[in-house]
Order: C-alpha cells, then sequence, then structure tokens
C-alpha cells in the first residue's frame, strides 16, 4: 500500500555532505521557522523545559522542543488546547514543536497496559478507569496540540527482547498502525507526520521496515526502539542500516538519543535530529556537560574554584557579566547544587546552550567538509586520558573515519 501525506508542511534543503562519511548539513523549514540541521531537541514534556521559562530556552538558540503528548492529554487535556489554540500559545513559545505519539509513555509508565491491534489499553493513573490509546485518538490529540512534527502511533517493544516473534508483530502493527495515522490526520498542511521504524536489533527486520515505511512518504522519518539498553554497536548497526534505505532528501531523526558521544557517531552514520531528557536531568544532579566529558559540581573539589561552569562558553550561566551573562562560578553552582533549585535551572541553561552548540560545531565541521578531523578532536577531548569507546571507533571506521 502507498498513501503519500502530500501536501507536506516542511521543506528540506541539503547544503552539504561529508566526502568520507554519511554525515551531512541541511535546513528544515517548518510552520514555525528554519531549524539548521544536524539539530538537537530539548524535551519539554508538560509543554515546560523544567528549569527554564521559554525566554530563557529561546536564548540558547532552540528552535524546536519536543512536547509529550501523552501528558498534555491527561493535562490540560483536549478541551483546553482546543481552546486555547494549541501548545504554542499554551506555553508561550514561538517556534517548532515536535510531539511524540504517547505511545512509549503507556509501555513505559503504565505496567497495566495491554496491545491490542486497536490500540494500546491502560488504566488511567488518576482515576484506575479503563483507557484507550489509538493511532486515530494520537492524531486527534497531536492535532490539537499543534504541533510542526507528529509522531505516528507505534508499537513499541525493548530492543533487547528476545521474542523474535513479538519483535516482528510490533513492526508489521507499527506499518499498519502509520496508514490509520495518516488516514486520521486532519492538517497535513501544516503539520507534519513522521513515521518511526521498528524492528529491534534485527538488521533484516529493520531494512523490512524501511521498505514499507519508505512507501508510505511521510515528509521525515525517525529511527524508534533504540536508547533501550542495548549495546552501543548494535545501536551503531541499527542507525547505518537504515539511514541507508532512507531517501536523501527527508530529515532523519533518531528518537532518545543525547550523549554527545552518541551524536557524533550518529551523525557521521547519516542521522540528522535528537532528542533526549538526559542534558536537562543530568543538570538537575549537578552534573555539567563539558567538551571535556561530565562534570559532577557537587563534588567538594569545586568549592573554591572560582572559574565558570566551562571555560569559553558562551551561553547566560558561563558568560561574564560585563559579557551580559550572569558570571556563574563552579563553587557557586557547588554551593546550590544540593539544595537550591536555582543551581538545576543554571545548569539546564548551560547544558542545553552546550548540545546546541556541539551542534552548530558539527554543522559547520560538515560544511567545511572536515568532519573527520571534528570526531577525533572531540574523542580527544570528551575522553581526556582514556582511549575513546571501541564501539565509537568500530563504528566511525565502518564510515571511513578513524580516530
Amino acid at each position: 500500500m502507498s498513501t503519500a501525506t502530500k501536501p507536506s508542511a516542511l521543506t528540506f534543503d541539503l547544503h552539504g555532505r561529508c566526502s568520507t562519511s554519511k554525515a551531512r548539513a541541511s535546513t528544515l523549514q517548518l510552520p514555525h521557522g528554519a531549524v539548521e540541521l544536524p539539530m538537537f531537541m530539548p524535551v519539554a514534556t508538560q509543554a515546560s523545559l523544567k528549569g527554564l521559562t521559554p525566554e530563557q530556552l529561546e536564548e540558547t538558540g532552540c528552535r524546536l522542543c519536543l512536547n509529550n503528548t501523552y501528558h498534555l492529554g491527561l493535562k490540560p487535556g483536549q478541551a483546553v488546547l482546543d481552546t486555547i489554540g494549541g501548545a504554542h500559545k499554551l506555553q508561550g513559545w514561538n517556534y517548532n514543536i515536535l510531539t511524540d505519539s504517547g505511545g512509549f509513555q503507556m509501555v513505559s509508565l503504565l505496567k497495566l497496559a495491554k496491545i491490542t491491534e486497536e490500540g494500546v489499553r491502560f488504566l488511567s493513573p488518576h482515576d484506575g478507569s479503563p483507557m484507550l490509546l489509538t493511532p486515530e485518538h494520537s492524531m486527534s490529540l497531536q492535532n490539537s496540540i499543534g504541533s510542526d512534527i507528529m509522531m505516528q502511533l507505534d508499537d513499541v517493544i525493548q530492543t533487547t527482547s528476545p521474542d523474535r516473534a513479538r519483535m516482528k508483530e510490533a513492526m508489521e502493527r507499527s506499518i499498519r498502525w502509520l496508514d490509520r495515522c495518516i488516514v486520521a490526520h486532519k492538517y497535513p498542511e501544516s503539520q507534519n507526520l513522521f513515521c518511526i521504524i521498528q524492528g529491534g536489533l534485527n538488521l533484516e527486520m529493520r531494512r523490512q521496515c524501511c521498505l514499507e515505511m519508505v512507501k508510505r512518504d511521510t515528509p521525515g522519518i525517525a529511527i524508534g526502539g533504540l536508547s533501550g539498553g542495548e549495546a552501543k554497536t548494535d545501536f551503531c548497526k541499527v542507525v547505518d542500516t537504515c539511514t541507508s534505505l532512507f531517501p536523501e532528501k527527508k530529515p532523519r531523526y533518531v528518537m532518545g538519543i543525547g550523549y554527545p558521544e552518541d551524536i557524533v557517531v550518529a551523525v557521521a552514520l547519516g542521522a540528522d535530529m535528537f532528542d533526549c531528557v538526559w542534558p536537562t536531568r543530568t543538570a538537575r544532579f549537578g552534573n555539567a556537560i563539558t567538551a571535556c566529558g561530565v562534570l559532577n559540581l557537587k563534588h567538594a573539589r569545586y568549592a573554591e574554584d572560582f572559574g565558570p561552569v566551562e571555560e569559553g562558553c558562551s551561553c547566560t550561566c558561563c558568560r561574564a557579566k560585563q559579557d551580559g551573562g550572569l558570571g556563574v562560578s563552579r563553587a557557586y553552582i557547588y554551593h546550590l547544587a544540593a539544595k537550591e533549585t536555582v543551581g538545576a535551572h543554571l545548569l539546564t541553561m548551560h547544558n542545553v546552550h552546550h548540545l546546541l552548540s556541539l551542534m552548530g560545531r558539527i554543522r559547520t565541521a560538515i560544511l567545511e567538509d572536515r568532519y573527520p578531523a571534528f570526531c577525533k578532536d572531540f574523542f580527544v577531548k570528551y575522553f581526556e586520558s582514556q582511549p575513546p569507546p571501541e564501539w565509537a571507533v568500530d563504528a566511525l571506521k565502518g564510515v571511513g573515519i578513524d580516530i
């Protein structure tokens, strides 16, 4: 079956490719503005990035963040979203929003979820009443949210599941559910529906799913079901296999990826878009992401360290006061981290900025065709005195990059 989602609400312009690996640089034009790829999307689960105002998120350079369909469907609920005119107005965000389908939360949060062909049956976390999330309902909720990119409802299971028959069932059901999502999607001219490739760690299943999903001609394509505890080597094989089968002129999104080393490798394997709660969540534990690795600023060694969180960082937190920043020191974060929420807010500001700045440097390196040198330099700095992880060495070698 071939069901096209045209008209589409995006344009995708490819500007440059790495002459060695599969890395690409492009621009994605969405209803709420242009987004430069490759890019990282911070996760604003409840229509809010924990610890940042919309203005502070904008200052990091973010132009596309995530909202969670499941949580917004529960609260404020579809009626409120319809009344106010969608999530952009609700959260005061003038740029782009991507929403997940809600299915992953059903499976990960609710032990009493049962997946059938109809949809995901579960008990309400509020009053225990039986509820059902179908592809049609997921589309209806995302249409009410008004997200610029909306994800199909897919059948999600752990990549590490040994049940091959269940994996095949989930992959095939995800294809059937995409067809139902396409039919139910009310506003293809203003919202972009992305399909999600499933198939676990079985490369043949992934190939089969890619071939079927590509026929549906959705505006963009995602690789789902990863970041579930699988070995990094397997993760890389899945990304590499899938991107080789994707159309060149469409954005490629690997869901749930946020560690800098994972992103640098996945870009070399041909991926464009990433998201993860890790940079914001780890900030709440007192951790700062830097070019030299992750620093735990709750450690006593930082009690009298009056340097910025990261030397040379231009985020609002690190930038000196005379340059319009806050001039926050590591010692101040150490002082705050265990007892004051503002410490988490400041580190969130830094971590989001760091990831987005990393994506900017990656993009420039691709456009200047020096991505292999960028990868080598990144791993030397990020892992300092240690050798780079073997899985990264092998994956990059597979696309011609020697680190």
